[in-house]
């Protein structure tokens, strides 16, 4: 009896598998067949065009005033009064402060008293000059008539014809005659020397009067270049001195204005190297500037100068680019963000930001589709972005299929239906937005670049964190 209920149990258990075993065979071959009339998935894709890629580095600068003045009185003396509004734009030589003129007009007028006092004394040492060579002919006539006589009596004496008196008192009168005509010739270099004396007092006294009417002059401050005032350190009834070190009022001039970019040492010597090896080639000196607001300026600046020698302190390099400011929109001081084309980088493809993803080693990559219409992973290398996709510069070729929207729900190996991208979605025409993507080439954008509006110009900010997850 317990033999035959063993069996009975053993029976049952043997049945129940056999059941389980037939509905999970069942279960596995419903879910094969369910596969089998699966369709593949849908993928859209982006063939793959290499061209030549403006690279747009983004820097934050500063504005600077093109041209800086300290204004400073060159003259002592009390302000009667300021000439100017604070804070608006003057000429070159626009009178800006009036110093009292009291002493230096006084200084003035006594140098143009001693120019005529000089002058005249000039007129007298003449006059001295013309009477002493009026003496000096006068004894030189004497000296030659007392010659005359003495060389008569020469011959009388010798005959006794006269006596020796009377030609010895003849030599003594040709004597006397000489040393008149010596005495009128000295007195000839002495007028004379006066006459230098009085030209020269002409000129001392002329350089006084010039000196006293340019202090006079400088009684009124002017503006040495035109620009912008800031505020005046001064008012009316303030003693001013010559040389002090405080400025009177700080002119700057707006109108073009510079832009000082800081860039990373490491980013410049990575693009000289680019440019070395021929994976890049020389961009543009245009500049394009986004102001705080985030608006961006309606003209392009030019890159002016590069500094030669890296900041020990910050490890960066100043670029200086130079900007139209006719309605004064920059001031300076004003933080900016330049957007420059340093390079264009050859044999480059523009990804859009969807088809990347990151590896948990952070190594970027994309899927594109074979000729078996299959997926593959493809390692990319990213240099930037423009027009707001990824810059790749190795791991793709010109005709490769790459996976833009769909690559979430694929695998490695799977096949796809792979469509092109523009016919995906398909839409009623809308307004463009306003980061649409430019319908140039990006050829076609580098040589553009500079003739653009500034505000057509292609977004260059980096894509978001979940963008490139």
């Amino acid at each position: 009896m317990k033999h035959s209920y063993l069996a009975l149990v053993i029976a049952s258990v043997l049945s129940g598998a056999v059941l389980v075993g037939c509905d999970n065979n069942e279960d596995a071959a419903g879910e094969q067949a369910a596969q089998q009339q699966m369709p593949p998935a849908v993928v859209n894709v982006q063939t793959v065009t290499l061209d030549t890629v403006p690279q747009v580095q983004t820097f934050s600068g500063r504005t600077a005033a093109y041209q800086t003045a300290d204004v400073r009185p060159q003259v002592n003396g009390v302000i009667d009064e300021v000439l100017f509004r604070e804070g608006s734009n003057v000429k070159k030589g626009q009178p800006l402060y009036r110093i009292n003129t009291d002493n230096y007009a006084s200084s003035v007028t006594s140098g143009q008293a001693a120019v005529q006092q000089s002058q005249a004394n000039y007129q007298t040492a003449v006059a001295n000059n013309a009477n002493a060579k009026a003496e000096l002919v006068s004894r030189q006539a004497s000296l030659a008539q007392a010659q005359n006589d003495l060389q008569r009596l020469q011959g009388l004496v010798s005959i006794d014809a006269i006596s020796k008196q009377q030609y010895d008192q003849a030599q003594t009168a040709v004597r006397t005659a000489q040393a008149a005509v010596q005495s009128a010739a000295a007195a000839v270099g002495q007028t004379q020397a006066g006459i230098e004396s009085a030209k020269a007092g002409i000129q001392t006294a002329k350089a006084g009067l010039e000196a006293s009417t340019l202090d006079l002059n400088r009684t009124i401050v002017r503006a040495p270049l035109t620009g912008r005032t800031d505020r005046s350190s001064v008012t009316a009834g303030t003693l001013v001195s010559a040389g002090q070190a405080d400025p009177l009022v700080t002119i700057s001039r707006l109108d073009p204005i510079y832009v000082d970019i800081s860039q990373s040492s490491s980013e410049l010597l990575k693009l000289r190297q680019q440019i070395a090896d021929g994976t890049a080639q020389p961009g543009m000196n245009s500049v394009e500037l986004v102001l705080e607001d985030g608006s961006v300026y309606p003209v392009r600046g030019k890159l002016a100068l590069s500094e030669a020698k890296v900041d020990e302190s910050t490890g960066a390099v100043t670029l200086r680019a130079i900007f139209p400011n006719s309605n004064n929109i920059l001031l300076p001081g004003m933080y900016v963000t330049a957007r420059l084309t340093q390079s264009v980088i050859t044999n480059a493809a523009l990804v859009p930001q969807s088809a990347v993803t990151r590896t948990p080693k952070s190594e970027t990559q994309v899927y594109i589709v074979d000729e078996n219409n299959k997926i593959q992973v493809r390692p990319i290398t990213i240099n930037g972005t423009y027009d707001g996709q990824w810059v790749v510069t190795e791991g793709l070729k010109a005709g490769d299929k790459v996976v833009v929207i769909g690559g979430s729900k694929v695998k490695p190996d799977q096949e796809v239906v792979a469509k092109p991208l523009e016919s995906a979605n398909p839409a009623p025409a809308a307004p463009a937005a306003p980061n649409a993507t430019n319908t140039k080439t990006p050829q076609q954008a580098a040589k553009t670049m500079d003739k653009k509006p500034a505000g057509d110009e292609t977004s260059t900010e980096k894509p978001t964190e979940a963008a490139a997850n």
